[in-house]
């Protein structure tokens, strides 16, 4: 009896979190040539503030690691925005300080109103990480009123808070003119990858449809990215860019349309699956396809083959997805951006204020943790707080074991750039993964910076660094305190919110005419994303609080709901036709699954037609799934 129970006991999913984190930690194409730039860029800044007397490295390197892509002209767009945006903010400040000098009240109520301003555009906007980055800025430079005169902290202080962000700004943007990869090469390896996945997919190779999903996970927002800019910045002729982004949304036309594919038609897989792999040797080689027309028709055979022709037109076959608005759609309607602003801004001011009251100004880094621990959930938050504090201690490890072994045998500044540059390359290869864990390197990265590198040379101080680490710890702990206890959002509200935005689309998808629909891929890729985005949101569940968890019952539901969206959607692109009522019945299973207002009970969609195609019959029954499962 006793084993029958641990038989039926659920599987611990800490054990898939530790292995999934082993498997994020493998090598993959692109990812030791952005861990050797960052590294190499990171000591090179290291020794410009040696020799230049530029205050904070620590942080100059921080901004490296934090900001630095792969590509090579979204990484110099990063740098010439935040220098922008950096000089107009300390120029705007220096007023601000010296009418706030001898007014504590003030001017916490000013780092609390800009903090809460810039917070909030990064979460409800297209700024994203940069908003947080300037209202770190801006607090950083506020509290140093508490250390120096404020006549000198409007003259030495921002200029040192100038010096700080924009000297490896600058190095970033010569950097990635010199060595970084263009957009148009990271684009051209994006549709060569999605036509090999598509191969493995028909082929039947073990682990051809994961690869598939895992491109389609993607969405083609960060293609269409990578078009504009490679447009902008002239990497590369106009035609070539052209036909590159016709030919992602092309590719992702195909890889839906495969998914789409009935299993028995193997000669139909095994022919389109040739097709796909001589189109990725070409497009690797710097090519096009060459133009073979296929039979007419419709359904997915017929779209997979249509997007293989089209690769071989200049316009690669169509535009990608448009760029999306700088405002989100819910950035005035929904609380939760406010909310995350005004939790973070609360955590950054407690630590403030705790800091100040015991006098201990070593541990500031608890007010930089919270500007950069902070997220949306519960959930993420905690997730983020864990690799805080993982790779703070791996940091704050190897920092010290240099001050012990290391530096005492240093002489010279190209030696402290020599060990930053071999410490780095371990932060830099966590950090350039996926966000599973890219920001454990990141902390890895600070940890060790901030204990290695005080001042104007190598920090042989172990009172500042520990100093260091206690402001770290004190930070995640006080934002794991506001996260947990106010206004908490579980990671499972998020899931519910993003698969009933997914249907909203999927019903707006059902209502296009045949043609239309098959050729949508802006809105298919926007719910494969939010799809994917759920599914990563129960992934999130262990991190949580137990009371915050949903019950087992709701958690299988919620599953369900992932995995049906996740096939209907390729069935319901290519169906040549579809039930009249489908728009309505998503649009009310999404209703259900917000819980806005009320839905009604669920009704039973017609019976499946046994006289109708395969293909008919299960898109009907996924329907029905959809329908159950969103009514609970």
């Amino acid at each position: 009896m006793e084993r029958t129970a641990e038989t039926l006991r659920p599987p611990s999913p800490w054990a898939g979190v530790f292995r999934q984190a082993g498997r994020d930690l493998l090598p993959f194409p692109g990812r030791f040539a952005m861990t050797w730039r960052v590294a190499l860029l990171c000591a090179l800044v290291t020794g410009v503030a040696m020799l230049y007397k530029v205050p904070e490295s620590a942080i100059s390197c921080y901004l490296i690691i934090f900001l630095m892509r792969p590509n090579g002209a979204e990484s110099v767009g990063q740098a010439i925005g935040v220098t922008i945006l950096i000089s107009v903010v300390v120029l705007g400040l220096a007023p601000v300080i010296q009418a706030t000098a001898d007014n504590p009240f003030l001017r916490i109520a000013v780092i609390a109103g800009t903090s809460f301003g810039f917070l909030f555009l990064s979460s409800a906007t297209q700024l994203g990480e940069i908003g947080a980055i300037i209202a770190l800025v801006i607090a950083f430079v506020m509290t140093l009123v508490d250390q120096v005169p404020a006549g000198e902290v409007v003259t030495r202080g921002l200029l040192y808070a100038w010096q700080m962000a924009v000297m490896p700004m600058a190095m970033m943007l010569g950097f990635c003119l010199i060595f970084s990869t263009g957009p148009h090469t990271l684009l051209r390896a994006t549709i060569t990858r999605r036509l090999a996945a598509v191969a493995a997919f028909l082929a039947g190779e073990p682990d051809g449809r994961a690869r598939l999903r895992e491109e389609l996970a993607r969405g083609n927002e960060e293609a269409g990215k990578q078009a504009k800019l490679a447009s902008l910045f002239h990497t590369a002729p106009t035609a070539t860019v052209g036909w590159l982004a016709g030919a992602a949304a092309s590719t992702y036309r195909l890889m839906l349309a495969a998914l789409a594919l009935p299993a028995d038609a193997s000669a139909e897989r095994a022919a389109l699956a040739v097709r796909c792999r001589t189109s990725a040797e070409a497009v690797a080689m710097g090519g096009r396809p060459m133009d073979e027309p296929g039979e007419g028709g419709d359904g997915p055979a017929a779209a997979a083959r249509e997007a293989l022709e089209a690769l071989a037109r200049p316009d690669g076959g169509g535009a990608v997805s448009e760029k999306p608005p700088f405002f989100a759609p819910d950035a005035f309607t929904n609380p939760d951006h406010q909310r995350f602003a005004l939790k973070t801004t609360a955590a950054a001011i407690t630590c403030y204020l705790i800091y100040s009251i015991i006098d201990w100004q070593g541990i500031h880094t608890a007010l930089v943790t919270c500007y950069v621990a902070a997220l949306g959930t519960t959930g993420e938050t905690v997730r983020k707080l864990a690799l805080r504090i993982t790779g703070c201690l791996i940091g704050a490890a190897l920092g010290l074991g240099s001050i012990l072994l290391v530096i005492p045998h240093l002489e010279s500044i190209g030696g402290l750039m020599a060990l930053v540059f071999c410490a780095i390359m371990v932060a830099a290869w966590v950090s350039s993964g996926n966000e599973r864990i890219s920001y454990g390197g990141v902390q890895i990265g600070l940890a060790f910076l901030l204990t290695v590198l005080d001042g104007f040379g190598p920090s042989t101080d172990m009172d500042a660094a520990r100093d260091r680490v206690v402001g770290i710890l004190l930070g995640n702990l006080v934002i794991y305190a506001i996260f947990t206890q106010i206004w908490p959002k579980g990671a499972a509200v998020e899931v519910r919110e993003r698969v009933a935005g997914a249907l909203e689309t999927l019903a707006r998808l059902a209502a296009l005419a045949t043609p239309e629909r098959a050729r949508a891929v802006s809105e298919a890729a926007r719910i494969e994303v939010e799809v994917d985005k759920a599914g990563a949101g129960l992934d999130l569940l262990p991190f949580e609080p137990a009371y915050q968890r949903p019950a087992a019952a709701e958690l299988r539901r919620l599953r369900g709901l992932v995995a049906e969206l996740r096939e209907t959607l390729p069935a319901l692109l290519f169906a040549s036709e579809l039930p009249p009522d489908t728009p309505e019945r998503l649009r009310a299973a999404a209703v259900r699954v917000a819980g806005e207002g009320e839905a009604g009970p669920a009704e039973a969609g017609e019976e499946p037609d046994e006289s109708a195609s395969s293909s008919a019959t299960g898109l009907a029954l996924r329907l029905r799934r959809l329908e159950t499962l969103a009514a609970g």
